[in-house]
């Protein structure tokens, strides 16, 4: 009899603790639950603001022109990002102008930054991942993108207030473009939106022997002209010159040159008829526009065929 009363002692007193169990983990479950709603509200809270202080900078990178003298790309710098970034970027970019974003053509020019992800590092710092957004008026009036450059910003909590403390610019891309089409010689050359309405000028290139200066070789010479080129207004033109495979490797040989340069044209392209060529010191003369000219040429525009 005591054997069975201690028994049935026992089984209460576990089924009492057994359910005493419970609550405790039902309370901690229900706690736990309260801080993962809590913490979602915060990171939810500090997603907006560091979305909304990004879109902001970015609506701010037109009004610095990074080809402005010195002095002024400073002011600019200071005055339009100072709000946004740490000091320490800051800094940073009044020593290195040339590492911070902004304006650096007429035409396209920075609208705004598009947000693609916003992720949690720490509790004080983000990653915001995106895009710079280049327009011309043309999208400007219609809608659309003319380019667009990858951008990465760290965002950190500093004195209790988001500021942009790093940024990384990726590869400036054509997004929107036209692309002359030559089918004499066999090339197409991709042209940023802005260049809707250029010309063809052609000319040709003199090959001069080694020594006594004699013409010896000659070919043509295609020059893609800015639409907003005039006699009084004149802008850098993409000049692009176009060797027989014999001509080229007699020039690689050496056997005659092509101006006063000491170096020799810049290969663009080939097919199996021709190669494409930049002359040297094309831009000797620094003529507007020849930064956006050198941009284009970055982004590899020329593509062969036959």
């Amino acid at each position: 009899m005591k054997k069975t009363v201690l028994i049935v002692f026992i089984l209460l007193l576990s089924i009492s603790l057994f359910g005493c169990t419970n609550k405790i983990n039902d309370a901690q479950l229900k706690k736990e639950g309260q801080h993962q709603e809590e913490q979602q509200l915060t990171d939810g809270s500090d997603k907006t603001a560091i979305a909304s202080l990004v879109e902001d900078f970015g609506g701010k990178l037109q009004t610095v022109s990074l080809q402005a003298p010195p002095n002024i790309v400073s002011k600019s710098i200071q005055e339009n990002y100072g709000d946004f970034i740490s000091p320490t970027l800051l800094a940073e970019w009044l020593s290195k102008p040339e590492n911070a974003p902004g304006r650096v053509l007429s035409s396209p020019w920075p609208d705004r930054i598009e947000i693609l992800n916003i992720m949690k590092l720490s509790e004080q710092t983000y990653k915001v991942i995106g895009n710079i957004i280049d327009i011309t008026s043309v999208e400007k009036v219609n809608g659309g993108t003319a380019a667009k450059q990858p951008i990465t910003l760290v965002v950190e909590k500093i004195e209790n207030r988001w500021v942009i403390n790093a940024v990384t610019l990726g590869t400036y891309e054509q997004t929107n473009s036209i692309v002359y089409k030559n089918t004499q010689y066999g090339f197409n050359f991709s042209l940023p939106v802005s260049w809707n309405g250029y010309s063809i000028v052609t000319n040709k290139w003199e090959g001069l022997a080694i020594g006594n200066g004699e013409t010896v070789e000659t070919g043509p010479m295609i020059s893609i002209r800015h639409p907003q080129w005039t006699s009084e207004n004149r802008r850098q033109d993409i000049p692009i010159m176009i060797f027989s495979l014999n001509q080229w490797d007699s020039l690689q040989q050496e056997k005659f040159h092509i101006g006063a340069a000491p170096i020799g044209p810049k290969e663009l392209g080939r097919n199996t008829r021709y190669v494409f060529a930049l002359p040297a010191r094309y831009n000797f003369a620094f003529p507007p526009g020849y930064e956006e000219v050198e941009k284009i040429l970055e982004s590899n525009p020329l593509q062969a065929n036959e």
